[in-house]
């Protein structure tokens, strides 16, 4: 297939590569194209506003967690239809998973995916210097292609002019586009990160809407399209999640084909992060997937067999989310009677006794507060026990991105061990002795990388149903 495609990349973090790649998709959306947006590495909120700006879903690319040969299809799954796709990359070119080299990086997927990358490059304390910047980039690796600069953060017309002539001179490499400086297009930040686009609505979208007016100025989007369609044609077939999960799911007894269990995922702004291909996964198994919002909602969807609650910021909505007791009292009940409930991060910090001192849904013997230690870097997991996701001796890869600490972190049946530099770990819950029907970790996982996720935790759902 041949998807005009380009990655979006910068030396470090901080450069402005969410605004660029936000801008890019925003400015070649209002073209009339129909852009497919990516993510470079686990990342939930950029793709919030890229989702935004395409009107199509963000999705991420994590050669971590769903392992390289997934890249390549799964692009080709989320970029079915599309004009033309953009990647944004994470952290510097290529920084990627602790100790292993390319893998993950920005650099890993670019060549996965066979796609030129584009270079953005905070010009703000540099002139000349920016061309040896630019030539170590695209001279560090002959097979990435770095195919084009865009400047930011540009003072004036004549630090334009100095930028322009050293890169000319030095590096080879074409200039984009100039960004100048815009308070305009700059979006709030907390701990973990930009605020989510959910949490802002009118607000993000006037922030995408500007991000794409600078860039449509600013950044020469004929020479972007015509460096995109020099992408070569990928030779992988597009991820289908039917074809991914059918047979496990047919294994696992969860009944394609027979009556749907209802699932229900928890969202809003209290509960964002997500993958998209998680739920297509679900869908594809033989579930029924239906959407609730926790800060509203005060009962489970009519009929749940299953409960997912993702990640989030419950920190910021503990008020609202403690004052919702029908709600916490309904889940509570619901975990109480057997159903099969898997909660990630925000997830397992609502189904504790209490967060920050209010009280929480009380599933889980644990505590939960903010702290100011960020914990945050992919793991290598292993299951401890038997649960609604996945058999004892299971390894997984995923990421772990919180501010917040459990007491205790473990249940009398943890989720997963990993090893940490400061020795071996044990955390989570995998239920009770004899009721194994909860799995809550602060382990995120893309579950595109273990389709056998979504069949077990169909199969639970489907068996709770019936029983």
């Amino acid at each position: 297939m041949n998807i005009p495609r380009l990655v979006v990349a910068a030396p470090s973090s901080g450069a402005g590569k969410t605004t660029i790649a936000t801008g890019l998709i925003a400015a070649l959306a209002a073209r009339g194209l129909a852009v497919s947006p990516h993510k470079v590495g686990p990342d939930y909120i950029d793709p919030g506003y890229h989702g935004l700006a395409a009107g199509r879903p963000g999705r991420n690319l994590d050669a971590f967690m769903c392992g390289p040969e997934r890249i390549a299809p799964l692009f080709l799954h989320g970029a079915a239809g599309a004009d033309v796709a953009v990647v944004e990359g994470v952290m510097g070119l290529f920084d990627g998973a602790s100790g292993r080299g390319e893998l993950a990086s920005t650099a890993h997927v670019s060549k996965l995916l066979r796609a030129p990358v584009v270079l953005v490059v905070d010009a703000s304390s540099q002139s000349r210097s920016v061309a040896a910047l630019v030539h170590g980039f695209a001279s560090w690796d002959p097979e990435v292609r770095l195919a084009g600069v865009i400047l930011n953060r540009v003072a004036s017309d004549r630090h334009e002019l100095l930028l322009r002539e050293a890169l000319e001179e030095g590096s080879g490499v074409p200039v984009l586009g100039s960004v100048r400086r815009s308070a305009a297009v700059a979006t709030p930040s907390r701990h973990l990160g930009l605020i989510p686009a959910v949490e802002r609505s009118a607000e993000a979208l006037r922030a995408v809407a500007d991000m794409g007016e600078l860039v449509a100025a600013s950044v020469d989007l004929d020479a972007v399209l015509a460096l995109a369609r020099t992408a070569p044609p990928l030779t992988a077939e597009p991820w289908d999640p039917a074809s991914e999960v059918a047979p496990l799911a047919a294994a696992a007894g969860a009944g394609v084909g027979a009556a749907r269990p209802r699932i229900a995922v928890a969202g809003g702004a209290a509960f964002s992060f997500s993958y998209a291909e998680n739920t297509e996964l679900l869908t594809a198994a033989g579930a029924e997937v239906v959407p609730f919002d926790p800060l509203h909602a005060d009962a489970l969807p009519e009929g749940t067999a299953g409960l997912v609650i993702g990640g989030g910021f419950p920190e910021l909505y503990v008020r609202e989310l403690s004052a919702n007791g029908q709600l916490r009292s309904a889940i509570a009940a619901f975990a109480a009677s057997g159903g099969p409930v898997s909660a990630e991060c925000a997830g397992l910090l609502y189904l504790g006794r209490e967060l920050d001192g209010l009280p929480m849904c009380g599933v889980l013997d644990t505590s939960a507060r903010m702290t100011e230690r960020l914990t945050l870097g992919y793991r290598e997991a292993v299951a401890l026990h038997d649960s609604v996701l996945a058999p004892t001796g299971a390894r997984l890869r995923g990421h772990e991105f919180h501010r917040t600490v459990c007491e205790p972190g473990a249940g009398e049946r943890p989720a997963w061990g990993w090893r940490l530099p400061d020795g071996p770990r044990a955390e989570g819950f995998a239920g009770a002795p004899g009721a194994a029907n909860i799995h809550a970790s602060y382990l995120h996982l893309h579950w595109a990388g273990y389709p056998q996720l979504a069949a077990a935790f169909t199969a639970a759902a489907a068996a709770h149903r019936a029983g």
